[in-house]
């Protein structure tokens, strides 16, 4: 028998110590918690990835009566980005949230397993790691790459 360990590196920031190009997607992120259709979950979440040619495209989660017909923030905003810009690659995603009470949870919220594998389908792609950011309310979580989210991910690659 053998055993390995995994590791995930993941820095921590206030919004204050961004780049102004995390900074920006964070803000994006931020803003699109107000298009979510969450009439159920009242849970709202806002995404922005940031491509190779500098489009910065957005999405929200958008639920359904019958659940499994609404998608997630993130996915919204993958598909999005894949159907207006066809090959072109994700440099980052910045991931906001809004809590069921009304309120920008203290620490930031993560996609759903769903999520980490279509992001890291278009991170494969890509050929290179994509960042991940997460923004909560007080400290915002900057990750390497959608894999170190989802590591031992299942592929065809």
């Amino acid at each position: 028998m053998k055993n390995f360990t995994i590791s995930i590196p993941v820095e921590v920031f206030s919004y204050s110590e961004l780049s102004p190009q995390h900074a920006q997607l964070v803000d994006l992120a931020r803003r699109y918690t107000d298009n979510a259709y969450s009439p159920y979950s009242k849970f709202r979440v806002g995404a922005a990835i940031l491509l190779d040619n500098g489009q910065i495209v957005c999405g929200a989660n958008q639920e359904n009566v019958a659940y499994p017909s609404g998608t997630c923030a993130e996915r919204s905003a993958c598909f999005a980005a894949g159907a207006q810009f066809p090959g072109v690659a994700f440099r980052a995603i910045a991931i906001a949230s809004v809590g069921t009470d009304g309120l920008v949870p203290q620490d930031p919220t993560a996609p759903c397993g769903a999520c980490r594998q279509a992001l890291l389908e278009y991170e494969t792609l890509a050929g290179r790691d994509v960042q991940v950011i997460l923004a909560g309310r007080d400290k915002v979580y900057v990750l390497p790459s959608v894999k170190s989210l989802l590591p031992l991910a299942f592929s065809e690659f």
